[in-house]
């Protein structure tokens, strides 16, 4: 699947643009970090589930189906590789106790959620959006269980438990069900589901430009430790993802669609985590603003050079 540059630029121009009203509604203080919060939370509860389970063709069809499971084993073997590289390059050794957990969460997990719905969407969509749903049940596994681990060092029933219930995961897995039997619901509760999901691309984009207005750009360039774990995350990401994937002969679909997604910034939970499970939030919530900021650069070059011939 050859992404045409021209119409893919264009694109994330259009989602620039919603960037830049975020951060703008949040340099007006029309946006509060309270509501910026709230309105995350509404995002991975409400507004995502909802476009994930509307994601899948209304009509059973094999070539989807296989894509979409395609997008699954990728998406474990990308988790794995990932995990076990963290591992390696964030020593004890290297780190020293000082961001090596938070810098191991930043490199194997990125805005997959936030970000990368839209762009593959807007990007790929239907076809691309069914390999999207299977990829993002492995990273969505791994982010509510290894991710939190990495933070906890334990493991419980409590994160157990958000494996299990995570609405996104549940959402794709009953948009599979109703897509494996052929059953439809009524089109009035779809429709309405839709218009719902519909509302993830410009509210998603809107909280991460609210969160670039509240960075300090010449303070955070200065972290060195920071830049040099971003660009690792989107530098190596894709180069991974693109090489293993090709090298096991993954459908087309599966290739762009999951180099694209390595390609975007750290996730935006980093800092969520962090705060939540007693990491160092502050510069968590730093690397997530440099990785975002930086992949403005990297990410153009890393899609041309992977993904345009």
């Amino acid at each position: 699947m050859q992404i045409e540059l021209s119409e893919f630029y264009a694109r994330l121009g259009a989602i620039a643009l919603i960037l830049i009203l975020g951060f703008c509604l949040g340099k007006w203080k029309l946006i509060s970090t309270g509501t910026n919060k709230e309105l995350t939370n509404l995002l991975l509860t409400v507004f995502m589930p909802a476009s994930l389970f509307v994601a899948f063709p209304a009509t059973y069809d094999e070539s989807m189906l296989n894509l979409f499971f395609a997008g699954l084993v990728a998406g474990i073997f990308i988790m794995l590789i990932l995990i076990i590289l963290s591992r390696i390059l964030f020593n004890k050794w290297w780190f020293k106790g000082e961001l090596r957990f938070e810098s191991q969460f930043a490199f194997i997990f990125n805005n997959a959620t936030f970000l990368g719905y839209p762009i593959v969407v807007n990007t790929f969509g239907s076809t691309g959006v069914v390999a999207y749903c299977g990829f993002i049940i492995a990273f969505n596994v791994a982010l509510f269980s290894y991710g939190i681990w990495l933070f906890e060092h334990k493991l419980s029933l409590k994160l157990i438990k958000s494996v299990v219930t995570n609405p996104n995961i549940l959402a794709v897995l009953f948009g599979m069900v109703l897509f494996l039997t052929g059953l439809r619901l009524p089109n009035f509760i779809m429709d309405s589901v839709g218009f719902v999901g519909g509302a993830t691309t410009p509210l998603s984009i809107i909280c991460i430009g609210f969160m670039l207005s509240h960075a300090d750009f010449r303070t955070l360039a200065r972290k060195w430790r920071l830049v040099i774990v971003a660009l690792s995350q989107l530098i190596l990401g894709p180069l991974i993802t693109f090489g293993v994937l090709t090298a096991l002969k993954f459908p087309v679909e599966v290739i762009s669609v999951c180099t694209l997604i390595q390609a975007l910034p750290t996730a935006t939970s980093l800092g969520l985590f962090a705060t939540k499970y007693g990491g160092n939030n502050i510069e968590s919530s730093e690397l997530v603003t440099i990785s975002t900021a930086l992949s403005v650069i990297t990410m153009p070059i890393m899609i041309f050079l992977l993904l345009s011939f």
